[in-house]
């Protein structure tokens, strides 16, 4: 009967403590007050109130109230209300008179304003009730952002109290909602303290935790009276969910070892009320100190995975084998107690651990029909999670964004037209790959601070989608080159600062570049070239024409204009133009290839006369001969369609590799395959591959060919063979003639993102006056990209303004905008999770 008595207390409980989590039927939404003063006039001492004061609601406005409606009755069940305050025209107050203040939501107690938070702070129903009460419960849970702080925190907690440590990558997300709403419940009982550091999360755990999920400890102060004396903690090991957090702190204070003296059919205890098993360790009175010992030292190593008892075979009466020192029972119904004889408390360990994860497995299967409906999001949510990851780790760090010139409407057109050279990033401030391109794109304005002629600057979407629409910046980011006179460039590449660079210094320069007598086309192969060029390390194309090519010259310079900012090229049309060729064993046309200083010039018979085979015959003959394979370079190789024969080393491979290598790519017939190697400790994602290949990562250096395009065979290179080019082309004759058997086969999946781009410019809401429906060129379509004119209306002479205050220069700013949205209501605001600090809201 006790028993049962206990099993019907705890689901009461439980149900009483889940009630604010639940939608109550019939409660009140959204309350309307039709000016400032009926709602200063009806506030109650000690009662809070979410506000929204503005004129009408906007475009821009209403998604944001959809989602304070939304959240209406979850706070309402704090004791929150929500309200949306009617402005009249004429009302100049601090809350109506200024526009800023119309971007704003104001948290208010009594007369007391306690906070305002950005209308883009809150952009979902999570981001409400996590803000707001993370503002209510400021002097209650602690934000710590160093080591230093959580251990003073500890030790003044030590010998007093318990510690729930949150570490939430992001403020305003669920995770960050159900640690607020677990304090408004345990808050007097335990204190909180929250973080956003992933240095703090890694700093407190001995192991590499993921710093891009949420991450709950319960520390037990209160068991560690003396200051030196650490504070245990035990980790949730669910994802963060406030039913979660509610069962890890029942847990927590629970006993640790119950002692019982009836049968283990009769015994109840929280852990089997909330389905985790319960361990008996079986006693007697002679050994009942050592077996206590032990019972508290498997407790703390099974803490939240199960309970322990300590049941003395001298109180009870049990009809088993005397030799049985454990008995196991579970919550499932019906299921007789398992009595066990184990060696050491491992073994106990690792009985109660397998049993979880046999039922977490049938636990997945059983749910893997109900989240089919949720796959979409989920795969969107993960889609750019390490990019996501990267942003939120950096985006404390202040941005050196002073060199770059942030343009608007007003100055786009006047500030391109003062610089002979005017470099715009279009980026979208909410988006993660936008964020992240922006920290390359500080790099290379410290990298090319001071370079005459050439202006860096950027554009925010999110401010300005009238300015990114005309210029058919519909994807982000978009980088492009403005010239006056000239198409704009659009950038292709890739987007770290190294490349971005690159591109930004070859671009300053005409592409091809005429040169006029033989001396220059000579030292142009030397190395020697313009200001401009000169500080770039890459291979040096020179095209040389006599005056019966006329065509084919008109053709290179058509590639030029493709492959401008991509290659350095430059081309010889001089009467003389027979004699440097013939000094490359060449007629014209030709082309000759510089690959670096002290390098031999090649000499390359340029058969292809079109523009598009001139593009591809040059980008090809661009390519190393024998090249080593990195994540940026991957691509370009990749789109060859060809066989690999790579060889993966650890480290650097020997001259001798190198050398058989080479010879083996340089005498390969018509090029067909590519050779080329991995360096394990400058790519290490090579490990992933060759897991993916093999069962178990082979011993290095290891030779493959690889067809990803045509059954996806990877063959190993006998590993007892030496690296000798003679014993590779045997070798790949007998995979030609199929006498080899391939190691593995890979799997003819297609390698696709989880979802498709998004185009921005087609999920804007279609009644926004500013703004019209761009879809992306198709194949063949010109985008609408124009030289820069002054338009009609500026005021001449227009000075283009540096953005100065500090808060442009914060990534994290970048990610949550909260500025003018200059009328646009963007659907995806919602999906913008970088969350501020909580010093900020």
């Amino acid at each position: 009967m006790a028993a049962q008595k206990d099993r019907g207390v705890f689901p009461l409980v439980f149900l009483l403590f889940c009630a604010c989590s639940i939608p109550r039927c019939g409660s009140a939404g959204l309350r309307q007050e039709p000016s400032p003063q009926h709602y200063f006039g009806s506030l109650e001492a000690g009662r809070a109130s979410l506000a929204f004061f503005t004129h009408t609601v906007s475009p821009g406005a209403q998604p944001f109230l959809e989602q304070i409606e939304s959240s209406a009755e979850a706070l309402q069940d704090y004791g929150i209300s929500v309200v949306k305050v009617n402005c009249p025209k004429e009302d100049v107050s601090r809350y109506c008179g200024k526009e800023n203040a119309l971007r704003k939501a104001s948290l208010v107690r009594g007369a007391l304003l306690l906070r305002e938070f950005p209308t883009d702070a809150l952009f979902d129903v999570d981001a409400v009730v996590a803000n707001v009460l993370f503002a209510l419960l400021f002097n209650e849970v602690k934000y710590v952002e160093t080591l230093a702080d959580l251990e003073n925190t500890e030790n003044a907690l030590k010998g007093k109290s318990n510690m729930v440590f949150a570490y939430v990558p992001a403020t305003g997300t669920a995770e960050h909602r159900a640690v607020m709403e677990a304090a408004f419940v345990y808050g007097t009982t335990h204190q909180f303290v929250l973080t956003t550091e992933a240095a703090l999360l890694k700093a407190t755990s001995p192991d590499d935790p993921d710093v891009s999920s949420a991450w709950l400890l319960f520390c037990h102060c209160q068991q560690a009276p003396e200051p030196a004396q650490p504070c245990r903690r035990t980790a949730l090991g669910q994802p963060l969910t406030l039913l979660n957090i509610h069962r890890h702190l029942k847990l927590m204070g629970a006993p640790l070892v119950t002692e019982v003296a009836e049968e283990p059919e009769k015994v109840s205890t929280v852990h089997l009320q909330l389905g985790l098993p319960l361990v008996f360790i079986l006693s007697q009175k002679e050994t009942y100190e050592a077996d206590r010992r032990t019972a508290e030292f498997v407790a703390w190593q099974l803490l939240g995975k199960a309970g322990v008892a300590l049941l003395s075979r001298d109180l009870v009466e049990l009809n088993v084998l005397h030799r049985s020192n454990v008995a196991l029972k579970t919550p499932d119904e019906g299921m007789p107690i398992q009595y066990l004889l184990l060696e050491d408390t491992d073994e106990v360990v690792t009985l109660v651990e397998d049993k979880n994860k046999v039922r977490q497995i049938q636990e997945d299967e059983e749910e893997q029909e109900e989240d089919e409906d949720e796959k979409e999001n989920n795969n969107q949510d993960i889609q750019d999670d390490q990019v996501v990851e990267a942003v939120s780790r950096d985006k404390k760090r202040e941005l050196p964004l002073e060199q770059i010139l942030v343009l608007t409407e007003e100055n786009f057109h006047s500030s391109l037209l003062e610089a002979a050279q005017a470099v715009v990033l279009f980026y979208a401030s909410w988006e993660a790959v936008s964020l992240a391109v922006l920290h390359s794109y500080s790099e290379v304005a410290e990298h090319l601070k001071g370079t005459p002629g050439v202006l860096l600057s950027r554009v925010n979407c999110w401010d300005w989608p009238g300015l990114c629409s005309q210029e058919n910046a519909t994807h982000f980011p978009t980088m492009r080159i403005y010239k006056e006179g000239q198409q704009a460039v659009t950038y292709d590449g890739m987007w770290g600062a190294e490349e971005l660079s690159s591109f930004i210094l070859l671009s300053r320069a005409p592409c091809p570049l005429k040169l006029a007598t033989m001396e220059e086309a000579e030292g142009y192969l030397r190395g020697e070239f313009p200001p401009e060029l000169s500080s770039l390390h890459q291979p040096s194309l020179l095209a040389v024409f006599s005056t019966a090519t006329s065509k084919a010259r008109e053709a290179f310079e058509e590639a030029g204009n493709i492959l401008s900012g991509h290659v350095r090229m430059g081309m010889y049309f001089e009467d003389d133009a027979l004699a440097l060729s013939r000094k490359f064993s060449v007629s014209p046309p030709a082309l000759l290839l510089a690959r670096g200083r002290g390098q031999s010039v090649e000499g390359i018979t340029l058969s292809k006369h079109s523009v598009q085979e001139m593009v591809h015959m040059i980008r090809y003959e661009l390519l190393d001969v024998f090249p080593e394979i990195t994540v940026p370079k991957l691509p370009q190789y990749l789109q060859l369609r060809k066989p690999f024969l790579i060889l993966f080393s650890d480290g650097d491979i020997s001259q001798m590799q190198s050398k058989e290598m080479l010879n083996l790519a340089k005498g390969r017939p018509q090029q067909a395959f590519v050779a080329c190697w991995l360096n394990l400790k400058k790519t290490p994602v090579g490990y992933g591959i060759l897991r993916t290949y093999f069962s178990t990562t082979p011993s290095l250096p290891v030779l493959l060919w690889v067809n990803l395009h045509a059954g996806g065979q990877v063959f190993q290179f006998p590993p007892e063979q030496s690296l000798r080019e003679v014993n590779i082309l045997s070798w790949l004759q007998r995979l030609q003639a199929g006498l080899e058997i391939p190691s593995s086969t890979l799997s003819g999946e297609d390698w696709k993102p989880p979802l498709p781009a998004y185009d921005f410019l087609q999920m804007m809401e279609t009644s926004v006056p500013e703004l019209s429906l761009h879809t992306s060129p198709l194949p063949g379509d010109t985008p609408a990209q124009h030289p820069p004119k002054n338009p009609a209306g500026d005021p001449a002479g227009a000075a283009a303004t540096r953005a100065e205050p500090s808060r442009e220069s914060r990534a994290e700013e970048a990610a949550s905008p909260g500025r003018d949205l200059r009328g646009t209501a963007p659907r995806l605001a919602a999906r913008d999770k970088q969350g501020k600090r909580h010093s900020e809201l």
